[in-house]
């Protein structure tokens, strides 16, 4: 039967390898989805991974850093730092935006990092070229991905920085490469007011009578110094000594400091369940429809196959040729097209990976069922044609 599956493979080989490479390029974007969605995740653990934090504080009762907004003291750190436990604390912000390279933009995440604490929570783990940065401004390290070269500038809002330091996979839960610049420039970035902004909120205030009581003095200035500082970051990253868990440290900041505390399997959710969650559901979409359009093109191929040899099923049914093994001449061809269609599908997700615009990564587990599902798919949509074979009568044969 393997013979003779084949052999009606060759009768009609030009129509079955088209069709093959047209189901393996579906297939081929099907893996790719799948290797988008790990992309995702991984990119979600990487960003966890290079903080090197144990724990995450934030701004009471939001998501953290990652997922939403959250803005706290930068001298929190150093009451942190005193707590049973731990082992660093250093203030660290988060803001997504265009950096300036010449005439384009690039999206990247913005990273400040205190640069008088080398080797704190937040600093990029390992550089592949250049060194840290260790000036307390205009001075940058990106990630390669951003297409930065060591000595060149790039611009921040309005400040110009130097890149000294070159990383690899520093990347936000969003894929986005990372650029460390220091903690002060970055509060600037993120916080400071413009000029013009500062300017019309100075005559706002100015024009309030409830700034200009005479019985007291200097209340205009200090309402325009807070209205024009900086003293915020987004949160406050810990590492905990070794002996204790993060739990035990975790617990006193959130009673005493009024203070949301995140370790890393809480952010690890966050991150995956709630950024990732929407992605994840369009991608499963996407899915189902792949495959639903796969099992329409091996059925419709398969039935035009069989469709094309009723005379000769006749005839082997006429020659005493038994159901099951015209049926499973059948099924062999749906899955030797399957096993096409995966061969060409497999090739061109490998290569086409490393050009996608995000990270796609490629598990084996997921080429394993993906394999599974093609033929599960494939005897799926053999059987349409199987049951119109077995209804064949042999006396169309002599017809």
């Amino acid at each position: 039967m393997i013979s003779l599956a084949g052999r009606d493979v060759l009768h009609a080989w030009g129509k079955f390898i088209f069709t093959g490479i047209g189901l393996g390029l579906l297939i081929g974007v099907t893996l790719t989805m799948a290797g988008l969605y790990r992309g995702m995740v991984e990119d979600g653990k990487v960003l966890l991974d290079n903080s090197g934090a144990d724990l995450w504080v934030v701004q009471q009762g939001t998501l953290g850093p990652y997922a939403e907004s959250s803005s706290v003291p930068d001298d929190l750190w150093r009451s942190i730092r005193t707590l049973p436990g731990v082992a660093q604390a250093a203030n660290i912000t988060y803001l997504t935006m265009q950096v300036g390279r010449g005439e384009h933009d690039v999206r990247a995440m913005v990273v400040g990092i205190t640069a008088e604490q080398a080797g704190a929570p937040g600093w990029p783990p390992q550089l592949i070229a250049g060194r840290q940065i260790t000036r307390g401004h205009y001075e940058a390290v990106a990630d390669i991905a951003t297409g930065f070269a060591l000595g060149e500038v790039l611009r921040i809002r309005r400040n110009p920085y130097t890149v000294v330091g070159l990383t690899r996979r520093m990347v936000s839960s969003s894929g986005d490469p990372m650029v460390f610049i220091p903690l002060k420039d970055a509060q600037e970035a993120q916080f400071l007011k413009d000029n013009d902004a500062i300017l019309m909120q100075r005559r706002r205030t100015e024009a309030n009578p409830a700034f200009n009581r005479p019985g007291v003095p200097g209340l205009l200035e200090a309402v325009v110094a807070s209205q024009t500082s900086n003293r915020q970051v987004n949160a406050v990253l810990v590492r905990l000594r070794p002996g204790f868990t993060p739990q035990e440290v975790a617990e006193p900041i959130r009673r005493w400091k009024r203070l949301t505390v995140y370790d890393r399997d809480q952010m690890e959710g966050i991150l995956v369940g709630k950024l990732i969650a929407t992605s994840a559901r369009q991608i499963g979409m996407f899915l189902v429809i792949l495959a639903v359009v796969s099992a329409a093109i091996v059925a419709f191929i398969i039935y035009s196959l069989t469709m094309d040899k009723i005379r000769e099923i006749a005839v082997l049914k006429l020659i005493g040729t038994r159901n099951r093994t015209i049926a499973a001449m059948i099924l062999q061809q749906a899955l030797m097209l399957g096993v096409l269609g995966f061969v060409v599908g497999k090739i061109s997700a490998t290569f086409a990976a490393p050009i996608f615009p995000k990270y796609v990564l490629l598990m084996p587990n997921d080429t394993v069922a993906g394999f599974l599902a093609v033929l599960a798919i494939c005897v799926l949509a053999s059987l349409v044609a199987i049951r119109m074979a077995l209804k064949v009568d042999p006396a169309e044969a002599i017809g």
